[in-house]
C-alpha cells in the first residue's frame, strides 16, 4: 500500500475526536515498550530512538501511529496486538514527557 492510501486508511480509522488518555498510554508503555525504549523514554538499546527529546516527536501523531503499527528497524510490528486507540494513548503519554 502507498504511504497516501495508508494515512488515508488511519484517517477513517481512528476517531476524530479521540483524546489520549495519557494514563492509559502510560500503563501500556510500561507493558509494551519499556524495555527496549525506557523509563521516560531514554533507550536501553543501541539504536532506539531517544523519546524523551522533544525532537523525537515531531511527526504527526497518525505517522508515530503508523510506525507502532507497521513496525519499524528492530522494533516489530504492533497491529494485531495494540489496537489503534491503544497506540494513540502512548504516543499521548509520550507528548507529556517533554
Amino acid at each position: 500500500m502507498k504511504p497516501a492510501a495508508a494515512i488515508a486508511g488511519l484517517l477513517l480509522a481512528v476517531p476524530a475526536a479521540h483524546a489520549a488518555d495519557v494514563s492509559r498510554g502510560a500503563d501500556l508503555y510500561g507493558r509494551h515498550c519499556v524495555a527496549c525504549h525506557g523509563a521516560g523514554g531514554r533507550p536501553v538499546l543501541a539504536g532506539t530512538p531517544d523519546l524523551s527529546r522533544p525532537t523525537a516527536l515531531l511527526k504527526p501523531d497518525l505517522t508515530l501511529l503508523a510506525a507502532v503499527r507497521d513496525g519499524r528497524g528492530a522494533m516489530p510490528a504492533y497491529q494485531g496486538q495494540l489496537r489503534d486507540r491503544d497506540i494513540l494513548d502512548i504516543v499521548g503519554y509520550l507528548r507529556t514527557l517533554r
